[in-house]
């Protein structure tokens, strides 16, 4: 099971190696609380059931995301992937996957977490010589930022003359080869 937000890259990695058989595991269901996501189309393309389930007009967090739960639940999954998930996970979803939801987040542990990573590790380049970023893939227990146990991490580094879009490439580059690695890892 993957939730996703946006263009679905991530996904796309996923579906990818579950099709050439480096992941030995099925992507039973996408979800996205953006019905306009691309991820949705991506996984949709791929045979792989879809689930477009936005936030009603003022409706809780809790709420939202029991109702989320539910509708994950459903397909029985055995692992929830977040691979461009943009909202944050309160107990009212994380409680029915313990241990089972994986989090992939472009900063190493303890760096940067919350959005915008990669800008700001571009930003603390330029003003402190940081001379390295990277990604992670970690578990999610509970209702903190990017900070639960750690599957896997890669460092990135960052050049002198790197651009938001070049640090980019290359960290998102890294997130996918690591996304993989980890979740190999883990259905072994």
């Amino acid at each position: 099971m993957v939730l996703a937000s946006g263009s679905g890259t991530n996904l796309q990695v996923v579906l990818d190696a579950t099709t050439s058989g480096v992941l030995r595991a099925d992507v039973v269901a996408v979800v996205s609380n953006n019905p306009g996501a691309y991820a949705l189309t991506r996984a949709d393309a791929g045979g792989v059931a879809t689930v477009a389930l936005a936030p009603r007009s003022g409706e809780e967090r809790e709420s939202y995301d029991a109702r989320l739960a539910d509708t994950v639940a459903s397909f029985e999954p055995d692992f929830i992937v977040l691979a461009g998930w943009m909202r944050l996970l309160s107990m009212a979803f994380l409680s029915r996957f313990a241990q089972r939801v994986i989090n992939l987040h472009p900063a190493l542990p303890g760096e940067f977490p919350g959005t915008h990573a990669i800008e700001r590790a571009l930003q603390a380049a330029q003003r402190l010589s940081l001379r390295r970023t990277g990604v992670m893939v970690h578990f999610v227990p509970d209702e903190g930022v990017d900070d639960g146990p750690l599957i896997a991490s890669a460092e990135v580094p960052i050049a002198a003359d790197d651009t938001l879009e070049s640090l980019s490439a290359r960290v998102h580059e890294a997130e996918h080869e690591l996304l993989v690695e980890a979740l190999r890892l883990l259905l072994l």
